[in-house]
């Protein structure tokens, strides 16, 4: 097990050091539209955080009083986290793309004293959902209508006195409650201390090459584990470079700009980025052109500059499962992608592979410090670790539901381990369903071969007590505008077709898909079909579309539209 946590490795002294001996290195870049970028220097940084965590204490929080940031993310997410830190409050992050509904819901059990309100694409929906009478600070880049109704940092920071001196938070001092954003059920708030984050951080930098020369790019949500401890605490842990991205739209620019020597996304995003080659540059003819030795080398360049990834030493995924064929098609780029898995009960950091064509298929092997198990009777993958959570904010049942004895936890997956000791994730432990055949099915596997093809954007496999699994098929846009033309939606269905009859031939018979129907209709935070981490919500897809199962298989076509 890892040695106990230095002090000079917690947050606020992170913090210290880098106010001490970076005082003019930029520490964030920030768009701030048009095109235009502000850099925010160390110095600078610690200032403003200084000033506002003065005023949180001028207004009366106590050490250990909620204070919620409901924001997409920018500089000024970080500072207000840290100005929480610095006051000797808890943060208490929210997804900038929730219903009004859940936030409430976690501001109220969270007991919020303040939140911060940053920058938002859907204020005006989610607003409704701030309690009465809870005060407000609003950000830069926040919406207008914010700006108009709370105080603003800048007017705040520009009356307040800097915090003196280096208040001190200990190890084992709750820094932090996530609200996971859960398939299943309301959020659940986990608890984190200080402490955690620094030995999770430091094993993560055994396996990560973050360093003071290393830059990112943020754009997964700061609210969601991976990025609050790669991004916000490997930045605490080394100083490097943190990059902010403006809109989906400027994706592109933000990642020229940033040219990210580490980059981590989730499985949706690198299936987009292969899409988007395959769009300019059908498959067969890449794979003629990376045949050919001088010219191959490069393709690869091009595509990766082109990708903003040319100068990018470590890539990875994780949330879910990466597809084998992914892998290998990166891996032909010159590009290996690792995949990294953990829980917010651990802080992202469980397993990471290396990238590597023996891991393909595995999460690769435990960080250091971590143990891991597979349940003998239901195959649950579980795992012990220094920096597990503390449990779930004032739910104690369930926290002893989910870490059971001697600190294991347990993760809900499905797995087994090589002789080598890597991780295979088969799939969940609740997502399993029998046909009526009596046979189990593992949805997973199977959604994973389904998306590669270019025109799927989600899936989910399906079918309990029916005779044979079925899939649900969100098409992405540019397949939406194909299958508006009367022969592109012809040659969509023939091309889907083949697709599945491909996945079939390598399924055992009690897997092979009946069907896949597909939808136009894009499964959003909004509609409730998803998390805000892109995972499908396998529940709220049987409540809307399981009447329809029989009917659907009725038709006897490997391919059915959903009207």
């Amino acid at each position: 097990m890892s040695s106990p946590v230095t002090a000079d490795a917690l947050a606020l002294q992170r913090l210290y050091h880098w106010e001490k001996t970076a005082a003019d290195r930029v520490a964030f870049t920030q768009p701030t539209g048009g095109g235009a970028v502000r850099d925010h220097r160390w110095g600078e940084v610690m200032g403003e955080v200084r000033r506002m965590a003065a005023h949180l204490q001028s207004l009366g929080l106590q050490r250990g009083d909620k204070v919620a940031l409901l924001a997409k993310n920018t500089a000024h997410w970080m500072m207000s986290d840290w100005a929480i830190w610095l006051a000797g409050c808890v943060s208490v992050p929210l997804y900038p793309t929730l219903a009004a509904s859940t936030i409430r819901q976690i501001l109220q059990h969270s007991e919020a004293k303040l939140l911060f309100v940053g920058k938002l694409d859907g204020w005006k929906g989610m607003k409704p959902g701030i309690p009465a009478g809870l005060p407000c600070i609003a950000l830069p880049l926040s919406p207008d209508d914010a700006r108009a109704s709370y105080p603003t940092w800048d007017a705040l920071i520009a009356q307040s006195r800097p915090l003196l001196g280096n208040p001190v938070r200990p190890a084992d001092e709750l820094a932090t409650i996530m609200y996971t954003s859960g398939t299943t059920g309301a959020p659940k708030g986990v608890m984190h201390t200080f402490g955690a984050f620094a030995l999770a951080v430091e094993q993560g930098l055994t396996r990560v090459p973050l360093d003071i020369d290393a830059r990112m790019l943020s754009y997964l949500p700061l609210s969601h584990v991976v990025e609050r401890a790669l991004v916000e605490h490997g930045q605490l842990a080394t100083g490097m470079h943190v990059y902010f991205a403006e809109s989906l739209d400027t994706f592109a620019a933000d990642m020229q700009r940033a040219r990210p020597t580490v980059f981590f996304s989730v499985p949706r995003l690198w299936v987009k980025f292969q899409q988007a080659v395959n769009a300019k540059m059908p498959q067969a003819r890449l794979e003629r052109l990376l045949r050919i030795p001088l010219v191959g080398g490069l393709v690869r360049r091009k595509i990766l500059k082109t990708l903003g990834l040319d100068q990018c030493r470590f890539a990875a995924g994780g949330a879910a499962p990466m597809p084998p064929e992914l892998l290998t098609w990166y891996a032909r780029l010159g590009l290996r992608l690792a995949e990294g898995y953990g829980m917010t009960e651990n802080l992202g950091a469980s397993h990471i592979s290396t990238g590597n064509p023996q891991d393909v298929g595995t999460v690769g092997l435990p960080y250091e410090s971590v143990e891991c198990r597979i349940d003998p009777v239901s195959g649950e993958i579980q795992v012990r670790c220094p920096w597990t959570m503390l449990g779930y904010y004032k739910e104690g049942a369930l926290t002893r539901e989910a870490v059971i004895a001697d600190g294991w936890l347990r993760t809900g997956d499905k797995g087994r381990e090589d002789a080598q000791g890597r991780l295979k994730i088969t799939g969940r432990v609740k997502d399993l369903f029998k046909t009526s055949k009596g046979k189990y099915v593992a949805p997973a596997p199977i959604e994973d071969k389904l998306v590669m093809h270019h025109a799927v954007e989600a899936c989910c496999v399906t079918g309990a007590n029916l005779g044979q699994p079925l899939a649900l098929v969100m098409l992405n846009p540019d397949a939406v505008k194909q299958a508006a033309d009367a022969a592109g939606k012809v040659e969509l269905e023939v091309s889907l077709a083949a697709h599945v009859q491909h996945i079939n031939e390598g399924l055992d018979p009690h897997e092979q898909l009946d069907c896949i129907v597909l939808m136009t209709d894009a499964w959003t935070v909004d509609n409730d079909l998803i998390t805000p981490t892109f995972k499908v919500k396998r529940n709220r897809i049987e409540d809307l579309f399981a009447k329809n199962y029989d009917r659907w298989v009725g038709m006897k076509k490997k391919v059915v539209w959903h009207a």
